[in-house]
């Protein structure tokens, strides 16, 4: 593990299947800037697999972590009316400020993550989420926003 890495770090987002994984911890839960009610927290993307093994820095703020939660309810109403042709596709956080990862709704599913501010490399994770993955996301949501303690509310009344 990373030394500036906090050892009880919290995963924000963990998508996993029996080969591998794209995660995003939390490096502290103290936020590295705040300003105009905005507070910018330093995480890490982590992608474990038995052909590539990676980490690399990702910055998100107060806002991306109502976006998270936003994102995952469009995922779930994205399934219910799933269309082959058209899969569903999003970025967390919103592209060009750090590395970010990108969603693609597909059998299976597709994560890319994203360094684009970097070394614009970029490593597609095909991953088969299991049933319940998204009621897990929620739970590791509520767990960072009240580790992370203040905020503005998010639809599911949770505060980032």
């Amino acid at each position: 593990m990373d030394t500036n890495t906090q050892p009880d770090a919290i995963e924000l987002i963990r998508l996993a299947d029996l080969g591998q994984s794209v995660s995003v911890r939390l490096r502290s839960t103290a936020p590295t800037l705040e300003s105009l009610d905005v507070r910018y927290y330093d995480a890490e993307a982590i992608v474990t697999s038995d052909f590539v093994n990676g980490t690399v820095h990702l910055g998100f703020d107060s806002e991306d972590l109502s976006d998270w939660g936003l994102l995952l309810d469009a995922i779930e109403e994205a399934e219910e009316e799933a269309d082959p042709d058209e899969p569903f596709t999003a970025d967390w956080p919103r592209e060009g400020r750090t590395a970010y990862l990108r969603f693609i709704a597909e059998d299976p599913y597709v994560v890319e993550v994203h360094d684009g501010a970097g070394t614009q490399i970029v490593i597609s994770v095909p991953l088969d989420m299991r049933e319940g993955w998204i009621a897990e996301s929620r739970e590791r949501l509520a767990v960072a926003r009240a580790a992370l303690g203040a905020g503005t509310e998010d639809p599911h009344g949770s505060h980032p």
